[in-house]
C-alpha cells in the first residue's frame, strides 16, 4: 500500500480519513495539514520534525516515515516536489521515494527525469 502526497507528511496527520475529508478544490493555506502534504520535505540529518528552509511547512526524519507507515499499515510513501539528480531518490531505507519527472528542470539543473 502506497501513500502519495505531493510533498510529504504532516504532524497534524493522525488519520488517512483527514486526507479524504479535504474539500476540493481549495486554496492552499500557509500552515496546517494541506500545506504540509504539499510542501514538507524529508531530511536525512534530523530526527522528528524540523524547520523547513523553504520558509513553509516542516522537514521530517526517517523516524517519522517509519512511524507513519507502521501506524497506517502502509509500505511506501511516493512523493515529488524536489529536484533529485537521477529523477528518483530513496529515503528512510527505501520506505520513501521522491520521483521528479522534469529533466533539466527550468534549464537550471542537470537532473534526469523519472516516471
Amino acid at each position: 500500500k502506497i501513500f502519495c502526497p505531493h510533498g510529504g507528511l504532516s504532524p497534524e496527520l493522525t488519520s488517512l480519513d483527514q486526507v479524504k475529508r479535504i474539500v476540493r478544490p481549495t486554496d492552499v493555506p500557509d500552515t496546517g495539514l494541506l500545506c504540509d502534504l504539499l510542501w514538507s520535505d524529508p531530511d536525512k540529518d534530523i530526527d522528528g520534525w524540523g524547520e523547513n528552509d523553504r520558509g513553509v511547512s516542516f522537514t521530517f526524519g526517517e523516524d517519522i516515515v517509519a512511524q507513519f507507515l507502521h501506524k497506517h499499515d502502509l509500505d511506501l510513501i511516493c512523493r515529488a516536489h524536489q529536484v533529485v539528480e537521477d529523477g528518483y531518490e530513496f529515503f528512510a531505507r527505501r520506505q520513501l521515494v521522491t520521483l521528479f519527472s522534469a529533466p533539466n528542470y527550468c534549464g537550471e539543473f542537470d537532473n534526469a527525469g523519472a516516471m
